[in-house]
């Protein structure tokens, strides 16, 4: 009888306990029952929007459901970025971004309104794509490597490079190298990839530092020349241009990505189902092919590797912001 009153003052201490944790949410059987949002936190008609639409795509079609794209721009991404953290975590509205994601809040003054935690306030889906990062230049410049560009610069000549803006991962590798090679680039920032490239193709800037698709047919039709690339390895959309780590800069590696976030506690049976099927779509043949026409290559994983790259580019590139005072113009 002890033994059995024991036991049921056991069970009900237990059960108490149980009933004060936190009840997790659970994904409904039936979702999606109603349409997706993609919300991209640019305007249309970039690469990210492109990309964006080509997942919506692929997303409808293994879901069976309808998903719409809608572009929420403003503020350098974080407009739309905030939006979807204080969205309802449902899994009817998702983040498709690229990596000024982790970065923009620390080279803009924001009002609260439109902050958001980068490390906790999202559950991470998937990183969908890198997009290394090219260095070109005007052919009238001369420069046919990395050291042309930088013994120019030493021997007290200005030497210019575009970026889509102050604070991009265009913007943080130039300044990296600048340091690692003593030199002072002079920085022309653009309000986007598209213009940075135009005015080096027409010799406003001596150089830019862009993702490969955006350069890739100025560079067949010999009207800009690859110097270099920023990530640890070459390029496969690129195999021929050397990175700056073969050009003696070992330490300066930074590159591009684009993933996939929810709200913070979106069911993770919601975030494993669209992990999944996101994961399936970057195995189709004509997914690959055209992200390759933006420069992209293909990643996928487990949504910690988003988690992981995102939380690598805060810690790394936050320090470099920081210390190199880097701000929007």
């Amino acid at each position: 009888m002890k033994t059995f009153r024991r036991t049921l003052l056991a069970t009900g201490v237990a059960m108490g306990c149980l009933a004060a944790l936190p009840a997790q949410a659970q994904a409904p059987s039936n979702y999606p029952s109603r349409p997706i949002t993609v919300i991209v936190p640019y305007p249309p008609g970039g690469d990210t929007d492109a990309i964006a639409r080509l997942f919506a795509e692929k997303l409808g079609e293994s879901l069976k459901a309808t998903v719409v794209v809608e572009n929420k721009g403003g503020a350098g991404g974080t407009l739309g970025t905030s939006y979807v953290s204080r969205s309802k975590p449902d899994g009817y509205t998702i983040l498709f971004t690229p990596n000024p994601f982790t970065t923009a809040q620390m080279v803009l003054k924001l009002p609260p309104s439109t902050s958001y935690d980068v490390l906790n306030g999202f559950e991470p889906i998937i990183q969908t794509a890198t997009q290394p990062l090219i260095l070109a230049a005007n052919p009238n410049t001369g420069f046919k490597s990395v050291k042309d560009m930088l013994d120019k610069a030493k021997s007290g000549q200005t030497v210019s490079y575009g970026s889509p803006g102050a604070g991009s991962p265009m913007h943080i590798i130039a300044e990296w190298l600048n340091i690692e090679a003593d030199v002072k680039l002079t920085h022309v920032p653009y309000r986007g990839v598209g213009p940075s490239v135009t005015d080096a193709v027409a010799g406003h800037v001596d150089t830019v530092w862009a993702t490969v698709g955006a350069v890739s047919q100025y560079i067949k039709a010999g009207r800009l020349v690859p110097l270099a690339i920023g990530d640890a390895e070459r390029s496969k959309l690129a195999p021929t241009v050397p990175t700056l780590v073969e050009s003696g800069y070992p330490k300066v590696i930074v590159g591009a990505w684009q993933g996939f976030f929810a709200p913070k506690n979106t069911p993770k049976e919601i975030v494993d189902l669209l992990n999944k099927h996101l994961n399936d779509a970057l195995k189709q043949a004509d997914v690959v092919e055209k992200l390759a026409v933006f420069g992209a290559e293909p990643t996928g994983g487990t949504p910690e590797v988003l988690a992981q790259t995102n939380a690598s580019d805060f810690n790394v590139q936050g320090k470099l912001i920081r210390d190199l005072g880097i701000t929007a113009e």
